[in-house]
């Protein structure tokens, strides 16, 4: 049953996808398709990650080959709980697609690529060798491609160019270091290379083959200097690609860093480490800089996907217990704030009854939907890190992990990045909410009028409760960050798990962190 339920975050969606093209005459018919395939993922990832917190790191060792010749599916804290998240933001975007998604690109198969792309998403994750990971970034390419491209205006056909250019550079960077990886181990299975890389006799080389890891996973998760990419493109497709992009795909990059740089490059981190956080310090200021200076709310948000990600690979770079588990905290608050800010900024786009996100065109929202001011208030007060909300702990955890290892001019960068952060929302929500409307909101009543503003409506209540949930009481996220610290501080429960012997449940620091969190009345 576990073997099942471990391939299940693959099998799911690939399954879905498959129904959906058999369906592919019958629009109605995908919706429904669609909606219960996210569903059913949500419901076997919640009982994977509840299987791996509780009874230990989870194995499937295809066709009965043990590793390391075999092809392995691993569900540990970090995966589990990537996976978990990845499942929630997935229907949020599915049911938000129902009342975003036109016919056009409907019957160019949005619904079947959306499921291949949560494949490649979840395949990423929870494979534990380097060839598979490059795989499953092929498929996160290709369907990506097609949904950026899908609706085939101008815009999109110029963004999908760019954005296949850069990741094709990624694509070739990352097969010429699994390549080289492979020609000195004889191996990819990620917990093999993990015992053998330290015997390699030329360790230059392996610091050399760690770089091209940082350079192709960082292309992916769009780290200074290798982010232009990302505001020149996740602006122009549909609300709900544009939601899933930001809020997943260079989530995949970071994910695939936190793997690499804590289980295989750990012999030379004095080098490898030091490029990170240099990198990362960079990437949050450019990030926030950029945010300031567009006037477009899309180009803004895509510039705070960029911020944020120097900040989770802060937390990689200094390499604590607690500084992972601060990376871990913020991966998922991250993922939920800047998954909301997208599908909200298309509400709000439609609200406005204009056709772009500039800041000239918006304004009235008080006065047009109060309500919907409430939920957006949620989402752009945690990315600015106001308590008690989610982005206030993963922030004050990272400046913890920061201070006890004197990384001070990291720290500064963060406070300057938040500072910014804070300007930037402040300017967003005078010119969204108080200045008076450019034109009334006859969009949105119309759709309303269809009932297809409920689809757009609740992924936001959702997504906000979750941000709202975090930050009230963010224990049992604190606890289940702590285990996913733990365990990429010492992988040896990862490496016994996959190679052999009994996987044990992965020691907890909660404590550790709720004392480092500080105490809450």
């Amino acid at each position: 049953m576990n073997h099942w339920l471990t391939a299940a975050p693959i099998l799911v969606p690939l399954t879905t996808a498959a129904l959906c093209m058999l369906a592919w005459n019958y629009p109605v018919v995908q919706r429904v398709l669609s909606l219960a395939g996210s569903v059913t993922l949500v419901v076997l990832a919640g009982i994977l990650a509840a299987t791996t917190l509780n009874d230990g790191i989870q194995v499937v060792q295809m066709g009965a080959w043990a590793a390391p010749f075999g092809i392995t599916l691993v569900a540990d804290p970090l995966s589990a709980l990537m996976i978990v998240i990845a499942s929630i933001m997935g229907l949020c975007c599915a049911v938000y697609a129902l009342g975003d998604i036109d016919p056009v690109r409907e019957r160019g198969g949005f619904h079947p690529i959306f499921q291949v792309l949560m494949v490649g998403v979840c395949g990423a994750f929870i494979t534990g060798d380097l060839f598979n990971l490059y795989v499953w970034f092929e498929v996160m390419l290709i369907s990506s491609f097609v949904l950026l491209s899908l609706g085939g205006t101008k815009v999109q056909i110029d963004a999908a160019v760019k954005y296949v250019a850069i990741n094709l550079v990624a694509t070739a960077c990352l097969l010429l270091a699994v390549a080289l990886l492979y020609g000195i181990t004889g191996t990819l299975n990620m917990a093999d290379l993990s015992q053998r890389l330290p015997q390699v006799a030329n360790q230059g080389l392996v610091s050399a083959i760690a770089v091209l890891f940082i350079i192709a996973f960082g292309m992916k998760a769009a780290l200074f200097p290798f982010f232009f990419w990302l505001p020149a493109a996740y602006h122009t497709p549909a609300v709900a690609v544009q939601a899933i992009f930001a809020g997943l795909l260079t989530k995949v990059g970071v994910y695939s860093l936190l793997r690499v740089f804590t289980l295989i490059f750990i012999g030379d981190t004095g080098w490898t480490h030091s490029i990170l956080l240099w990198m990362a310090g960079i990437t949050m200021i450019v990030g926030a800089l950029g945010s300031l200076a567009t006037r477009d709310l899309t180009r803004a948000w895509s510039w705070q996907v960029v911020a944020h990600i120097g900040s989770m690979v802060m937390g990689l770079a200094i390499a604590t217990p607690l500084a992972l588990a601060a990376t871990a905290f913020y991966l998922v608050h991250d993922i939920v704030v800047k998954t909301n800010l997208f599908l909200s900024a298309g509400l709000v786009r439609r609200l406005s009854g204009g056709e772009d996100t500039a800041f000239a065109r918006l304004g009235g929202l008080f006065k047009a939907a109060p309500w919907l001011c409430v939920l957006l208030f949620i989402p752009l007060a945690s990315l600015a890190g106001f308590p008690p909300l989610s982005g206030f702990w993963g922030k004050l955890l990272l400046v913890k992990a920061g201070l006890e290892t004197q990384h001070y001019a990291m720290v500064a960068a963060l406070l300057v990045s938040g500072l910014l952060t804070i300007w930037l929302v402040g300017r967003v929500w005078a010119e969204m909410v108080w200045k008076a409307p450019v034109q009334p909101p006859a969009a949105l009543l119309a759709s309303m009028a269809r009932g297809r503003a409920y689809a757009l409506m609740l992924p936001l209540v959702l997504l906000s409760l979750i941000t709202f949930g975090i930050g009230v009481n963010p224990d049992r996220l604190l606890s289940v960050a702590a285990q996913v610290g733990a365990s990429l501080h010492d992988t040896s429960a990862y490496v016994e798990a996959v190679l052999g012997g009994k996987a044990e449940p992965v020691p907890t620091l909660v404590g550790e962190l709720q004392h480092q969190a500080g105490d809450r009345p």
